[in-house]
């Protein structure tokens, strides 16, 4: 297990590195984004809080799934269906998280495209289009793995891709650098 949290964390500080390098090569070589100050842009920022928390609402099940299986990182990262055991609280919550992440997933990615669309983000800065594939790559794995018509390899496939903890990782650290490029 500590293996494979060591391989989460350098995974991270790696991808934190090359976005630090490109935050500051991005900084020096294109010009000051200017802050477009519309109604549209107003909405935009709404939208962009509200895909803030529905993704932590959708990691959050990550992150608990982490806290309570054992195991490998791995295994406990994926996404598993399983009835609800016991009478804890915390299995209760996973359930439920589990039952819905789905339809926050939906809407998360409903959100996102909106507030990307809204915002008017400059897609010369590599970060905005980075983020907009994570999200589409998201959201079309999930959407295989849902789908009563997708062949059994395609779903296992999906299971796998969807599933990966390190996509996140690279979704906020990507967003947060291009949100510094813009503020």
């Amino acid at each position: 297990m500590l293996n494979s949290n060591k391989k989460v964390l350098v995974y991270t500080l790696f991808v934190l590195s090359v976005s630090i390098a490109y935050f500051v090569y991005a900084s020096i070589a294109y010009p000051p984004v200017s802050e477009n100050e519309s109604f549209l842009s107003e909405v935009g920022e709404g939208f962009g809080e509200i895909g803030l928390w529905l993704l932590l609402f959708i990691y959050a099940r990550t992150v608990l799934k982490l806290m309570i299986r054992k195991g490998r990182l791995s295994s406990r990262i994926l996404p598993e269906y399983f009835p609800s055991v016991g009478s804890s609280v915390i299995n209760k919550l996973l359930c439920y998280l589990d039952r819905t992440h789905i339809y926050f997933g939906i809407a998360a990615v409903a959100v996102i495209l909106l507030h990307i669309v809204l915002m008017g983000i400059p897609m010369d800065i590599l970060f905005f289009p980075a983020v907009l594939i994570l999200v589409v790559w998201q959201a079309l794995f999930g959407l295989f793995l849902t789908w009563k018509y997708s062949p059994k390899q395609l779903k296992k496939l999906s299971y796998l891709v969807h599933a990966q903890f390190l996509t996140g990782i690279m979704l906020g650290i990507f967003s947060y650098f291009g949100h510094l490029l813009i503020d």
